[in-house]
């Protein structure tokens, strides 16, 4: 009998019970009040008058006005840039610890992302809020006893003046609370392994050693992990060597691409639930089995805005327009985009973290990543937002009973006028001229913007396939594997040239 997994669930349960339903609106104003009254001897809270915004009868009006938008470029340069040559109390009391290094996808340059002792705090305390969610999901107690695969990026970071930098999953990780080291694998030893390949092998090797309950990670990396230990110990599924696997928290990136080809690599269905962490802070969470979408966590730290994603809002590199109208939580509407803006316990100020999002939900505050500002497809007016391209995946492996749990593309100039082309990674290969009129047909009956696109600039769609390795491979050839790299959906003509230069160089 699982005596402390009932214990465990029990308090879960009970705690459950006894909470009272809290307004996302009502913390969101307390967050924003905390955050100014905190920073508000800053450099930053000096310049731009905390004091005052403070005494307004309007507080998130007031702040909105006073404060400009901030992408990462705009930030590090103007006050970050301060911040990391170790000059204290510029955007957030003090001076951080760690900083998150992130490209956001395989781009060669890391940002180096403040992460104060704040917000290790509020990413463990969403950790916590995300395991009482548990309650609603009807585990079994023995679950509660299992342990947890976190896959994430080395928890060895590097020294720089005095500060230690890596990717958020690692200095989350190097950070678990004491009591929860009994419940991590892959366990400080193998976690510390810079070499992914090497790392992953260490996995498959230790993997019958250990009763994995849950996994954690970016879907793409965590597919080529579980490849490697069903290899490894030449089994049918990962039920064979963890039979009591019962569920997977996916993070990082929309998880249904990769629903088929994961779901693969399975005995049996298990539970997912979505997470939503970034390199800036624990963001949102699923918190119930009745829907997918995320429930933005609005009472630990951050303090959110929303810019409706409407091209004349939205620059080029991904940025805003000065004049970009935003909203509070009480102001949003359902199914519409908006580009999410953040201000954070890290010192993060009106911060574009470039991700757009739509609520499904407005009354639990609940939402749906869809897409990234940076990987909106409008070259000739086609309106192709990242859900949408997922949908169209997603359509192509109904339709034609493959797994393409990996793709980018780019609206490419050919001889005879721009086409969509497209990367499929896939092992099985099908007819390409089939493949392509499957998903321009899918794309005219679902996107109007398409439909007309197609009737004028755009000339059709071109796809090749390759493996999925490939995908692996240029995220190694240009930054790491693993962790928090993720592969660009849509890419500029110039980046698209260096990956058809590398797929030709690798085939």
């Amino acid at each position: 009998m699982a005596i402390i997994g009932n214990i465990i669930k029990g308090v879960i349960e009970a705690r459950d019970a006894l909470s009272k339903e809290p307004s996302p609106v009502d913390e969101q104003k307390k967050v924003l009040q905390e955050l100014l009254n905190k920073a508000r001897d800053t450099q930053f809270g000096k310049q731009y008058d905390f004091v005052s915004i403070l005494e307004s009868h309007n507080i998130p009006k007031a702040f909105s006005k006073a404060i400009p938008y901030h992408d990462y470029n705009k930030i590090t340069e103007e006050w970050w840039s301060k911040t990391i040559e170790g000059e204290p109390d510029v955007t957030w009391p003090g001076s951080p610890d760690f900083f998150a290094l992130s490209s956001g996808t395989t781009g060669k340059e890391s940002k180096r992302i403040p992460v104060t002792k704040d917000m290790l705090d509020s990413i463990t305390r969403a950790g916590r809020q995300q395991v009482f969610a548990m309650s609603n999901f009807d585990m079994p107690a023995d679950f509660f006893e299992k342990e947890i695969m976190m896959l994430g990026s080395s928890t060895n970071l590097q020294e720089r003046d005095g500060k230690r930098e890596g990717e958020i999953s690692g200095i989350s990780a190097g950070n678990i609370p004491f009591w929860f080291k009994k419940y991590y694998k892959p366990g400080d030893e193998i976690a510390k392994i810079d070499d992914w390949d090497e790392r992953v092998l260490s996995i498959a090797k230790n993997a019958k050693n250990w009763d994995i309950g849950a996994l954690s990670g970016i879907p793409s990396w965590m597919e080529l992990m579980l490849k490697k230990v069903i290899d490894y110990h030449n089994v049918d599924n990962i039920h064979e060597i963890w039979p009591n696997l019962q569920a997977y928290t996916s993070g990082g990136v929309a998880f249904d691409p990769y629903e088929k080809s994961f779901n693969a690599l399975l005995g049996h269905p298990i539970q997912i639930i979505d997470t939503y962490l970034a390199s800036e802070g624990f963001i949102a969470c699923q918190v119930r089995p009745q829907t997918t979408s995320m429930k933005l966590i609005t009472d630990n730290g951050i303090y959110f805005e929303f810019v409706p994603f409407e091209p004349e809002y939205v620059n080029q590199d991904g940025s805003l327009t000065d004049d970009a109208p935003s909203v509070t939580l009480d102001e949003v509407e359902e199914d519409v985009d908006y580009v999410l803006i953040i201000s954070t316990v890290s010192g993060a100020w009106r911060y574009i973290i470039g991700d757009t999002i739509a609520f499904t939900d407005v009354e639990r505050a609940e939402i749906k990543i869809t897409g990234r500002t940076k990987f909106f497809l409008n070259t000739v007016g086609s309106q192709l937002s990242v859900n949408k391209l997922n949908d169209a995946v997603k359509h192509l492996e109904e339709e034609l009973n493959i797994k393409v749990p990996e793709y980018t593309l780019c609206a490419k100039r050919f001889d005879d006028g721009f086409y969509h082309s497209w990367y499929l990674g896939s092992d099985k290969t099908l007819d390409e001229e089939k493949t392509a009129a499957a998903l321009d047909n899918y794309l005219k009956e679902a996107n109007k913007n398409y439909k007309v696109a197609r009737s004028k600039a755009l000339e059709g769609v071109k796809v090749n396939f390759v493996s999925q390795q490939m995908f692996a491979d240029w995220s190694g050839a240009n930054k790491k594997k693993g962790g928090q790299v993720k592969m660009e959906r849509v890419m500029g003509e110039d980046r698209f040239k260096e990956w058809e230069d590398f797929v030709s160089e690798q085939s």
